[in-house]
């Protein structure tokens, strides 16, 4: 059988992006506050990411109005929390039923933005699909139909790819395809999420990737974009990307610890 992910790592600037975000989250998780408070260190990265994502998606928020507004109004906001606060319980749902936890990952996002008969569902033809990062036109829905097929095809087989290619292509894919029109960023960064710590690269999920796209917020759509073109150049540069974005929320996460050293 052929690798097809795997193939993908071997991309020119790949091994290389990869491997420097792989020590950033390998010094963070060496941190020695980890032994006791890793479960501090875990809500406050998810907190963080909850935010960052929000913003991703055109929400204007601060991490001091999370943590004093009990009931945000911005449904983006209040679908981000949403998503942050169950992430943890779809672990082993994703592992073997990616469409099943891609389903309910759009519930917790659109629940106060989107028609109870549309959560959970891919978009249909006359879906409006909201476009925060300007990518232009949407695959079609037959098409949206088949690439989560295949993309689901591939998160159950096995790889030798690096949990880092495996979760950019994963982001990449989910917001190139926009299945559900509403709400694709959160599913998909929250995809993003979930595929490094069910592949073990942050177990804990210390990590917020989130808090790292939004960092590299100008390169973030123009790598997107890259990746949606279909040419391995793109590829190659969004999975790049995408592996700065873990390096940058792994010393996010440090600055974490750090604090908590400090008291």
């Amino acid at each position: 059988m052929t690798d097809a992910l795997a193939d993908v790592a071997k991309l020119p600037g790949v091994a290389g992006a990869v491997d420097d975000a792989r020590k950033a989250v390998d010094r963070l998780l060496g941190h020695r506050i980890l032994r006791r408070r890793s479960a501090e260190v875990s809500t406050e990265s998810a907190l963080r990411g909850a935010r960052a994502s929000a913003v991703l998606d055109g929400a204007s928020v601060t991490l001091d109005e999370l943590r004093t507004t009990e009931n945000p109004s911005d449904p983006v906001v209040q679908g981000a929390l949403r998503v942050s606060a169950e992430l943890g319980t779809l672990t082993e749902v994703w592992r073997h039923a990616p469409r099943q936890a891609l389903a309910r990952l759009h519930v917790l996002a659109g629940a106060d933005a989107v028609d109870d008969a549309a959560l959970g569902r891919p978009r249909t033809d006359d879906a409006v699909v909201k476009d925060v990062l300007g990518l232009g036109e949407p695959p079609s829905p037959s098409e949206v139909a088949a690439r989560l097929d295949a993309l689901s095809g591939l998160l159950t087989e096995q790889s030798k790819a690096p949990a880092l290619v495996v979760s950019s292509i994963v982001h990449g894919e989910l917001l190139a395809l926009r299945p559900f029109g509403w709400g694709d960023g959160l599913v998909a960064r929250a995809a993003q999420r979930l595929t490094l710590v069910s592949r073990g690269l942050d177990p804990k999920s210390l990590v917020a990737p989130e808090v790292g796209h939004l960092e590299l917020f100008d390169e973030y759509a123009e790598a997107l974009r890259g990746y949606a073109s279909g040419t391995s150049e793109g590829v190659a540069r969004w999975i790049v990307h995408c592996s700065a974005a873990v390096a940058a929320a792994a010393r996010d996460s440090q600055a974490i610890c750090e604090a908590f050293m400090r008291g």
